[in-house]
């Protein structure tokens, strides 16, 4: 550390956080399985898409890398997401796909997050099973707007998956997992060369998992091909695969009794057993293209092919109980969706004078959406009930007609343009901005009609850091972002795509030798034309709502000391209704906590006869949210908001080498066995957490 550090020119809340430390940085070494040391330090952001490392980007970005993945025993991302600053839980439809909001802002809650993997789109159409990490090297957080490279996307940020590549040497590892409820895992992660050009990597997994909650079950299998091919000194060409199958009970929850959770036990199941399972299927396939150019400029292209399926029947809560507050009517649904998502791209980037740095870009998809939908609505005749108190299953299924039969269209082509300028030793600005044309319908095959949509949009963006010193970095940036709505108004025609602006201005800290950082960053986020009821024919919806967020964020990551490394977050979010036909103006938005945070802490080490170990834990905290919509009719009348409680939850983490090549790991979550509520649609569809779960696992590497 230089002897300039001024900790008085930064708020003492952060510089508590940063400790002195003189240690040697760790180099970077690539394996496969579960990583034994590193750091949770990363030097660059690939969604970016630019040259500057993390201290001089004018952009806050937190990276979670595999080694985090790793001491979390994380097998899914959702395991990982409570550890980075300002992201909170959404609707996860029922426990089959990945949901959250980043600084406040969701996404569409019937399509899921914005997600990218390898910096293609990822959830076009929200047909994604909840994803694996045993082929993912890391998980970037992209905050604040990112349409200015990628498009239609949330203002908040978005989240780019990175997936392992191929190595150019031999390994193998072997992971096999048992644990709580049922589980019961196996992976495997083979990589290595075929001749002086060619590599190939695999990486593959198989689970079967009961459930805390009566009746729930999923099964799931990845595999995941990878090759990389040097087709010159001067191109490469890279190939990534990825086909999972989830099946699994579509699980809404459990009500609230008058308002009040508790009443009824977190593990009861309140669907109908056996009543089918939901089928996913993902198949994604990309190759990427990179060639060097003369004069330091490169060629870099993409393709990607995506196809989705699920189907299957579920039986679900209705939206509310009856007036004695235990019968609950159900509805049954069959779901056959599938969507088909063809997409390229093709850039150069380059260096056109010393110090500034040129991306230019095309995109192009075609996406297809075919969603038909068979439901069975309760009645007075058909109630199709259960008693949440003492349930007693088996009743007759009713047989669902069709209510639901589209097919929603989108195409789109893009240009982009990002610069960037390195001006004198300390000030570093990006600018870009991307105009997309879009095209979408949506037919609607009951009536023969059809909606149709084309909305521009141009989405710029600018950002500039200045190097303060050689650890401190002040950054600000503004950028714009859109979303196209689907759906059409009570007159047919198509709804204007949602529109957000965001600000951000925050402080970064690099520790010398790049061991230890953390990024502090306030926010300002405003979207409009947000969904809301037609006044005057409330079965529709416009688009005019707007919503807002603003609040602060922190991420604090790497080596503490030799043998310690931390992970620290926390976030301050005040995100509400501006303007809605229906909804409470000011109310908070749904499953945002104004409060969160967490601390990750690992020590590793060395017995006297070489093996290694490592032991730590983690502690998160989750503030109260808004657990169903409240209108501003309820609001004037004085109903109290439907809220989730808080909870704060540990885990602890242990392995240890018995062998050298065998390591044995523990992962105990929910240390206390605390009573939780990760999320809620509504107050008879709020998702308990899982009590305490123990998972013990063996890996071998060759």
């Amino acid at each position: 550390m230089t002897k300039n550090l001024r900790l008085r020119a930064v708020p003492a809340a952060l510089a508590l956080l940063i400790p002195t430390v003189h240690a040697e940085p760790i180099e970077a070494v690539e394996v496969v399985g579960r990583r034994d040391s590193g750091s949770y330090l990363a030097d660059d952001a690939q969604g970016s898409k630019s040259s500057l490392p993390l201290r001089e980007l004018p952009q806050a970005v937190r990276i979670m890398p595999r080694q985090a993945l790793d001491d979390l025993g994380a097998l899914r991302i959702d395991d990982a997401l409570d550890y980075a600053g300002g992201v909170s839980r959404q609707n996860s439809f029922g426990g089959l796909w990945d949901n959250i909001a980043i600084r406040g802002l969701a996404g569409d809650p019937n399509n899921g997050m914005a997600l990218l993997l390898n910096g293609f789109a990822a959830n076009r159409g929200g047909i994604n099973a909840p994803r694996d990490t045993a082929n993912v090297e890391r998980i970037e957080f992209l905050k604040g707007p990112a349409a200015a490279l990628y498009g239609s996307s949330e203002p908040g940020g978005t989240l780019n998956i990175v997936s392992k590549r191929p190595l150019w040497r031999p390994a193998l590892a072997l992971d096999a997992v048992v644990g709580s409820f049922g589980l019961r895992r196996a992976a495997l992660d083979a990589t290595g060369p075929l001749g002086e050009s060619l590599a190939w990597r695999l990486n593959a997994a198989s689970e079967r998992r009961d459930s805390f909650r009566d009746h729930v079950q999923t099964r799931r299998n990845l595999l995941a091909p990878a090759l990389s091919f040097k087709a010159g000194p001067d191109t490469r060409i890279e190939y990534r695969g990825e086909l999972l199958r989830h099946v699994g009970t579509l699980d809404r929850g459990i009500p609230a009794i008058n308002g009040k959770l508790g009443v009824v036990p977190r593990e009861r199941f309140l669907g109908e057993p056996g009543d089918g399972d939901i089928r996913i299927f993902n198949s994604t396939q990309q190759l990427m293209l990179e060639h060097a150019l003369p004069g330091d400029w490169q060629l870099r292209a993409g393709l990607l092919w995506k196809r989705a399926t699920l189907d299957g029947y579920a039986t679900e809560q209705a939206a509310a109980l009856d007036a004695d507050q235990r019968t609950l009517r159900r509805q049954r649904r069959l779901r056959d969706y599938a969507s088909d998502d063809l997409g390229a791209h093709i850039e150069v980037a380059g260096r056109i004078a010393p110090g500034h740095e040129l991306l230019l870009g095309v995109e192009a998809f075609r996406f297809d959406y075919d969603l038909r939908m068979f439901r069975a609505n309760p009645s007075a005749a058909a109630p199709y009930a259960i008693d949440v108190l003492a349930p007693v299953y088996g009743q007759p299924r009713p047989v669902p007609p069709l209510h639901t039969d589209t097919l929603e269209k989108q195409r789109n082509t893009a240009l982009y343009v990002q610069d960037t300028w390195r001006l004198g030793q300390q000030w570093r600005v990006i600018a870009g901005i991307r105009h997309d044309r879009h095209e979408q319908s949506l037919a609607n095959r009951r009536n023969g009609s059809v909606a149709v949509q084309e909305p521009n949009a141009s989405s710029p963006r600018i950002g500039a850091s200045y190097l303060a010193t050689p650890e401190w970095t002040l950054f600000a940036n503004w950028g714009s972002s859109f979303r196209p709505n689907t759906g059409s108004d009570a007159r047919g025609a198509a709804f204007d795509p949602e529109r957000g602006k965001a600000s951000e201005a925050g402080l970064k800290w690099e520790q010398a030798g790049g061991r230890l950082g953390a990024t502090l960053a306030l926010f300002d986020i405003r979207k409009r034309n947000a969904l809301t009821t037609d006044p005057l024919q409330p079965s529709y919806s416009v688009a005019a709502g707007e919503v807002r967020s603003r609040g602060l964020d922190l991420d604090v990551a790497g080596q503490l000391a030799k043998g310690w490394r931390a992970n620290a977050s926390f976030s301050l979010i005040d995100a509400s209704v501006e303007r809605d036909n229906t909804l409470e103006v000011g109310g908070r938005l749904l499953n945002v906590p104004r409060v969160n945070g967490s601390l990750m802490l690992m020590h590793e080490g060395a017995l006297a006869d070489g093996r290694r170990y490592a032991f730590g834990g983690g502690v998160t905290h989750t503030g109260r949210r808004l657990g169903e919509a409240r209108t501003q009719a309820q609001a004037n009348a004085g109903a109290a908001a439907f809220e989730l409680p808080a909870y704060t939850l540990a885990r602890l983490v242990a392995h240890w080498q018995i062998a050298p090549r065998l390591r044995l790991s523990l992962d105990i979550d929910n240390l206390f066995d605390k009573t939780y509520y990760t999320s809620s649609y509504q107050r008879t569809w709020v998702a308990p957490g899982s009590p305490r779960a123990v998972s013990l696992g063996l890996q071998a590497s060759y």
